[in-house]
């Protein structure tokens, strides 16, 4: 597939604009870990190739199981994730589904406990940032396999 677009460099401002949102949001109290696992789950859902190749290998650089990484689109049925990553995981499907019906308030209710109200604004715009760049990446054709982890991860 031959790429479309370069957006850092055909759309500048905004793409330095999202650049400064992952900024505050890999400093935020959710955790580094955490906003890639709910990023590689969006990007499952989304069918991102180049952000499943990202965020597979910057879990695996800050040394995440191979095991919770390729069973995490059957993190229901798996007992080794914890109830804040759970919480997380729904609400990221929820939150990435809007259209299929809207966020239901049992997944609101679920996820509550565990986040403060900062962490669960933080929560969903990393949720709403990675549907954005999913977007972007698979209408550009980005192409999958060339993310090289950065040393900020």
């Amino acid at each position: 597939m031959t790429p479309r677009s370069n957006y850092a460099k055909d759309s500048p401002g905004i793409y330095k604009a999202m650049g400064a949102v992952e900024e505050y949001l890999h400093h935020c109290s959710i955790g580094i870990p955490l906003i890639h696992l709910i990023k590689l789950r969006a990007s499952q859902i989304n069918g991102c190739a180049y952000c499943l190749d990202m965020h597979w290998k910057d879990l695996r650089a800050l040394g995440e199981s191979e095991q919770r990484l390729y069973s995490l689109d059957a993190w229901r049925e798996c007992t080794w994730y914890t109830d804040r990553e759970r919480a997380a995981l729904a609400w990221t499907e929820a939150v990435t589904l809007v259209t299929e019906g809207n966020v239901p308030d049992a997944v609101y209710e679920e996820v509550r406990p565990h986040f403060s109200p900062t962490e669960l604004a933080d929560l969903t715009f990393a949720i709403s940032v990675i549907n954005v760049w999913n977007r972007l990446s698979i209408a550009s054709r980005s192409p999958a396999g060339t993310y090289q982890v950065k040393q900020h991860t």
